[in-house]
């Protein structure tokens, strides 16, 4: 692409406070150079990942691990000498590893749709592009794809910082037969936008009911009186307002590129560090990857203290507890299911010990899942 400006004299290349180093000619040469370099690389390693992928198909192994992926980026996070950020590090490489896990075998990921969803995002931040995305019309059927075979992992919503969890999602997993093996932690940006590039004359805000309510104290001050419609999901919202110029929707970037809306108000969420959580599903096990995280569900019998007695394992075995969300059972007068999140892998020794130790003390015990912990 050329330059907005031609190369002169002052165009060198300068290292704040020092003389003038390489002209900005012999920086680019220098830069294809270590493009050229990357690309022969990148190819070796597509073909060692071709090797593997014969190994798996001889010993019938999973085309994923989501615990070595997990190993991989850990270690380049370590590593990384900068001046990149370790997100970015991170993200470059989830897209060298899509498109080379691609040459195994196209991985297919349920997700809830329609396109332009937080849901889509997580399953391109986690997963990379390198997949097929199938977009379900709402969690059920994402959990029903992949228990039937017709996708190999789901990305689902479990909790939001603002809004707490999803009841739904909590719903399933205490149902289902598949396992948590990852999860994904996503910033939420929440952003109001149209056909219009003016906030002035709408008449209807659409969203999904967490959205409207994560962005309540800004719309009470700038479109108090305006009515509020929750609809399915956020990139619903963002289909709807692009067929009608009186309605705006709350939604991401990347629903607002989709539908080719004007982006009227950024940042609107009431807590700037707002994050929903979401956790992939699928038929996989993971092996310790060395920073993971158990997800349990527990119910207690209805008797004094029993709550106590279930979790006091934790501290005399040393595990840390991440989170503990109570809901009724429904099936039975004050009996409560309280789902439980721990620090380490079932397989450690002191979670094993403490986990024994906690079905011991329940009228019911389920482990979800332990899987690598997303990245801080």
């Amino acid at each position: 692409m050329p330059d907005a400006m031609p190369d002169t004299a002052a165009d060198d290349a300068k290292v704040p406070g020092s003389a003038p180093v390489e002209s900005l000619d012999e920086l680019r040469v220098r830069i294809d150079r270590v493009d050229g370099e990357l690309l022969e690389r990148l190819a070796e390693r597509a073909r060692l990942v071709q090797l593997v992928g014969e190994w798996k198909k001889h010993n019938d192994a999973p085309v994923l691990r989501p615990e070595r992926e997990a190993q991989i980026l850990a270690a380049l996070r370590a590593r990384n000498p900068g001046p990149l950020s370790g997100e970015a590090i991170e993200a470059i490489w989830r897209e060298i590893i899509s498109g080379c896990r691609d040459l195994e075998r196209r991985l297919r990921v349920a997700y809830l749709g329609p396109p332009g969803t937080f849901s889509e995002q997580a399953l391109l931040a986690h997963f990379g592009s390198s997949v097929d995305a199938i977009a379900c019309a709402s969690i059920d059927e994402v959990f029903r794809s992949v228990e039937v075979g017709g996708a190999d992992f789901g990305v689902v919503p479990v909790e939001n910082s603002s809004e707490g969890a999803v009841s739904r999602t909590l719903d399933l997993l205490l149902q289902t037969q598949l396992t948590i093996s990852g999860e994904i932690s996503l910033p939420v940006r929440q952003n109001l936008m149209r056909l219009e590039a003016s906030i002035d004359g709408i008449e209807r805000i659409v969203s999904h009911a967490q959205s409207l309510a994560q962005c309540a104290r800004w719309l009470d001050a700038h479109a108090h009186g305006v009515e509020r419609v929750p609809v399915a999901s956020n990139a619903e919202a963002a289909r709807l307002a692009s067929l009608d110029s009186r309605t705006a929707a709350i939604a991401g970037e990347h629903a607002a590129m989709r539908y080719g809306l004007q982006i009227v108000a950024t940042g609107i969420q009431d807590d700037a560090h707002n994050r929903t959580r979401f956790a992939v599903i699928g038929q996989y096990a993971c092996a310790p990857s060395g920073s993971d995280q158990t997800s349990v569900i527990l119910s207690v019998p209805d008797r004094a203290g029993a709550v106590h007695a279930m979790i006091e394992p934790l501290a005399r075995h040393g595990v840390s507890m991440k989170r503990f969300e109570s809901r009724p059972a429904r099936q039975g007068l004050w009996e409560y299911l309280f789902y439980i999140d721990l620090i380490g892998h079932r397989d450690d020794a002191a979670v094993a010990a403490a986990l024994r130790e906690m079905a011991a003390q329940s009228s019911f015990c389920k482990i979800v899942g332990s899987y690598p912990r997303a990245a801080a």
